[in-house]
């Protein structure tokens, strides 16, 4: 029992030391031990913009999109599509809070909020210079819920993410519950790297494959300059802003905003640098570095 112990202490010792290297280092949150985890996606978005209802937020502060997927269905709706399994940290889609130009004054005019309380509320916010308002993307469902097409991916051509998103709109005067779509009513977006196919009013807009490079002996794949496109999603309304005064504050965020937003009036371009590798591959870097 002693002997058991012991061996069974040592084998802990060393996968809790063993250290990915190199560019199987960036894989770390993703769950390549877990079975059905065949393949590691990294993607970070650096650069773009989103447009929702009346408003371009400028994307400044790069996100992390990561974790694993195994093979993908060949027959049904969702044949070529892997569910992502949820980064080892939790951290699935991190969270990268960016400035929406003009702030609260952008969102929340203080002489059209009628409730006295929240008006001196609003004005003592201004006056104070918290003035400032960050919009942050987070999955509205679990990671399996997100979707990746890698043969999309690869070749450029299709959807090759599927997201369901909420968007939180942060402000002291806002409280900590204001967001654009929640789980039951999510934000969609269909990523694709070729042309977009939007309704009315907005007009087709085009990705990009980006440039392939091999790393690690061809077992990393990198793709830089990566586009992926989509102005054919709907935003629903703002809700919880203000907390117990949400029901004042929601439609004045909205109407300011335009939302809520139909298809063909949004869009989302993100500028990317993805790498994937096999669960294979950092497996035998994690055993070469014990």
């Amino acid at each position: 029992a002693m002997l058991a112990m012991a061996l069974a202490s040592l084998s802990f010792a060393g996968s809790a030391s063993a250290k990915l290297t190199g560019e199987f280092a960036r894989f770390a949150q993703c769950p390549y031990t877990t079975p059905g985890v065949e393949r590691c996606l990294h993607s970070l978005t650096t650069g773009g913009e989103v447009v929702m209802g009346s408003k371009t937020v400028p994307i400044t502060n790069p996100a992390t999109l990561q974790g694993g997927y195994g093979e993908p269905p060949e027959e049904g709706p969702e044949a070529g599509f892997s569910s992502l399994v949820a980064a080892k940290n939790g951290q699935t889609l991190t969270k990268a809070p960016q400035k929406i130009p003009g702030g609260l004054a952008g969102l929340v005019k203080c002489n059209e909020v009628s409730n006295f309380i929240l008006r001196a509320a609003c004005e003592f916010t201004f006056e104070n210079g918290l003035t400032g308002v960050n919009s942050t993307l987070e999955l509205a469902q679990g990671a399996s819920a997100v979707k990746v097409n890698e043969l999309a991916l690869a070749l450029g051509e299709g959807v090759t993410l599927k997201m369901p998103l909420k968007v939180k709109l942060e402000n002291p005067l806002l409280g900590d519950n204001c967001y654009v779509g929640s789980s039951s009513n999510p934000i969609v977006w269909n990523l694709r790297a070729d042309t977009t196919s939007p309704p009315p009013p907005n007009k087709p807009i085009t990705g990009s494959g980006g440039q392939v490079t091999f790393l690690e002996k061809g077992r990393v794949l990198r793709l830089d300059g990566a586009v992926l496109v989509d102005n054919a999603w709907a935003a629903p309304a703002a809700k919880g802003c203000g907390g117990l005064f949400s029901f004042l504050l929601d439609p004045i965020v909205n109407s300011s905003s335009g939302l809520p937003s139909p298809a063909g009036t949004n869009t989302a371009i993100l500028e990317n640098t993805v790498h994937t590798t096999t669960a294979f591959a950092l497996n035998k870097n994690d055993a070469e570095n014990p």
